[in-house]
Formats: C-alpha cells, sequence, structure tokens
C-alpha cells in the first residue's frame, strides 16, 4: 500500500476535498446533498476560514480524507480558538487510520499558529484519544448548552485559563 500523506490543502484540491466531505455524510431527506458539503462551501468564504488549517489527505495521488478548522468570531481580538469540522474520510477507507491521522496533523497545525484551543461537537469516547475534554472542564461554555459533555475543547500549547468563555462557531454553522 502507498505511504499516506498528510498536507495542507491547495486550490487544485478543493472539488475532490468537497466529493470527500460530501461521500463520508448522509443526505438528509429532500436534500441535494449532505449538509457538510455546502457547510465546506460556506466556510471556505467566511472571516473565519484558515487556509493552513484545511488538510487532506493523499493515498496513491487520490484525495481520501479532508478536516478542516475555522476561527471563531470574536478569536482575533480574544484568542477564541478554532472549532474543528468537518472532517471526513472516504467511506471505503473509514476506520482505516486516515481519520486519526487528520486529527493528528489538525492538532499539530493549530498548535503551531498559536490557537489557544480546538473545540468541537462530537463523540467523547472517540475524541478522548486525541486529549479532548468536556469544553465545560475548561471554562467554555458550548454555543448550545444541550450539546453537554458531547461539545469538547483541547487545550493547546498557548492556552491559558484567561481563554475561557463562551465559545462561537464560524458564522456558516449558523445557517444549518
Amino acid at each position: 500500500m502507498a505511504p499516506l500523506i498528510l498536507r495542507r490543502e491547495v486550490a487544485a484540491d478543493r472539488d475532490a476535498a468537497r466529493a470527500v466531505q460530501a461521500a463520508a455524510f448522509p443526505t438528509p431527506e429532500g436534500a441535494d446533498e449532505p449538509i457538510e458539503a455546502g457547510l465546506l462551501d460556506a466556510l471556505r468564504g467566511c472571516e473565519g476560514w484558515v487556509p493552513a488549517l484545511s488538510w487532506v489527505a493523499e493515498l496513491d495521488g487520490q484525495i481520501v480524507g479532508h478536516a478542516v478548522a475555522t476561527r471563531s468570531p470574536d478569536s482575533h481580538q480574544q484568542r477564541g480558538g478554532v472549532g474543528l469540522g468537518p472532517i471526513a474520510v472516504r467511506p471505503d477507507l473509514q476506520r482505516s487510520g486516515v481519520g486519526s491521522a487528520l486529527m493528528h496533523a489538525m492538532i499539530g497545525a493549530a498548535d503551531a499558529l498559536d490557537e489557544p484551543f480546538i473545540a468541537l461537537l462530537g463523540d467523547p469516547d472517540y475524541y478522548r484519544r486525541f486529549g479532548f475534554v468536556a469544553s465545560s472542564e475548561l471554562g467554555i461554555d458550548p454555543p448550545d448548552p444541550a450539546w453537554g459533555h458531547y461539545f469538547q475543547a483541547l487545550p493547546l500549547a498557548s492556552w491559558d485559563p484567561a481563554f475561557a468563555r463562551p465559545f462561537t462557531y464560524a458564522a456558516p454553522f449558523d445557517e444549518l
């Protein structure tokens, strides 16, 4: 098997990255595509887009995974961290380690950019392996209190408890 290559997305990857997102998630009844595909399009055009936090996994010259993190609207003034997602792996390669590799790449990239933390909504049993904890343990309130322990955060090297505050995702998440 060829080596898995993890790298920053370039313009030529956009269609393939979107196709991975569209293939990895179910399409809601009555919709033309999964929510995540349209969300990715909207994120690319928003103020919170960070090109250095859009990564692809490449195998045999094909994009097989994609992950993105965007800045919180208040992060430029208040160090508000980044929100991870969507993250996707081509269905035939799910549970093969591609998603874990993308997670490690994203964590390293966000840390290298001096982001104080990464926040996400997901399964605590899965994300715990990467060091994520319930955001409330860090004093970071979720956008929706009903998310409870499913809203998680990972403090990075520049974390300081003074950065604790309610988290806000990039604007396109509000349109979901």
